[in-house]
């Protein structure tokens, strides 16, 4: 039952019976009936099928939200009892939004010198994406916003709030000053992230409401394309302080604190809504328990 609720689950994510097999390293005859025996134990149509996969039934949809657990529960469950036999070990798979990128490092170094035989897959994505990840089992963590939009079914750990500041060259317009505003800060030419990323939504919001005109002038999901050009002399972005000093401030970008300063968004790690949590994921939530209170402020 459980490879055939797997099957499941990888359709789920894939949206198509040739990649879903390849996901779960079988056949598409196989996956096709795997999931045609699951119907016919539950007595109930789970897939629209035509030429193509074409979606779910509702009572597919509802015994997708149980593969979830029972998945997720078999996961753990041969997850721990290797834990106790070897100690940890395994691949940790953490979904992060682009201005946290900077930050991971402060989790995996210390969780890697605890557990040598884990190792990490971390992933860029927006905060929406990694929310859906979570939910079907694609990932382990992830570090995202907690308290803009809404999270759904997680468990989650605070970090760190963002304090915003103005990214730019010392000779570029603003790049003398001890401070900013935010009406100031949308006079100048900015690149930001693309529209579908959360910090981008926040800094819309405050940039807006100091000035309602103001648009960047250049847009990207990538943190380093955002940085080389603020690099050249001619651009500006707004960044998170921390994510600022981790990328490494020169004397050719100036990171100047934007006044007056509205709440701040919070920073940190969402891990499924499940007990007990996998061993893995539980020992990554006691290293942020450990991080939280250096960088709270």
């Amino acid at each position: 039952m459980i490879d055939k609720l797997e099957y499941l689950l990888a359709l789920a994510q894939e949206k198509h019976f040739g990649r879903a097999a390849a996901a779960s390293g079988v056949s598409q005859p196989t996956l096709s009936a795997g999931i045609k025996q699951l119907e016919e134990a539950l007595g109930v149509l789970l897939v629209q099928r035509g030429s193509r996969f074409l979606g779910f039934t509702a009572e597919g949809e509802r015994t997708l939200d149980w593969a979830r657990r029972i998945v997720g529960d078999a996961r753990a469950m041969r997850q721990e009892l290797r834990a106790l036999k070897r100690g940890l070990a395994g691949m940790l798979r953490i979904a992060v939004v682009p201005t946290a990128l900077g930050m991971v490092a402060a989790l995996t170094t210390p969780y890697r010198a605890r557990h040598e035989a884990v190792t990490f897959t971390i992933l860029s994505r927006t905060s929406i994406e990694i929310l859906a990840l979570l939910e079907n089992l694609e990932v382990d963590a992830g570090l995202t916003y907690i308290d803009n939009e809404p999270l759904g079914r997680v468990r989650s750990v605070p970090l760190y709030r963002e304090h915003y500041c103005l990214l730019t060259a010392p000779t570029a317009p603003l790049g003398d000053r001890d401070h900013v505003t935010w009406a100031e800060v949308g006079t100048i030419p900015l690149c930001l992230l693309t529209p579908d990323m959360q910090n981008r939504r926040i800094i819309d919001r405050m940039l807006r409401a100091a000035n309602p005109d103001v648009s960047p002038t250049l847009e990207s999901n990538s943190m380093v394309a955002l940085w080389s050009h603020v690099r050249t002399g001619h651009w500006a972005s707004i960044m998170p302080r921390r994510l600022a000093e981790t990328l490494g401030l020169s004397e050719a970008i100036r990171a100047v604190p934007i006044e007056p300063g509205p709440s701040s968004p919070l920073i940190g790690l969402v891990v499924p809504q499940r007990d007990p949590m996998t061993p893995l994921t539980a020992a990554l939530v006691a290293e942020a328990q450990i991080l939280a209170p250096k960088l709270l402020d």
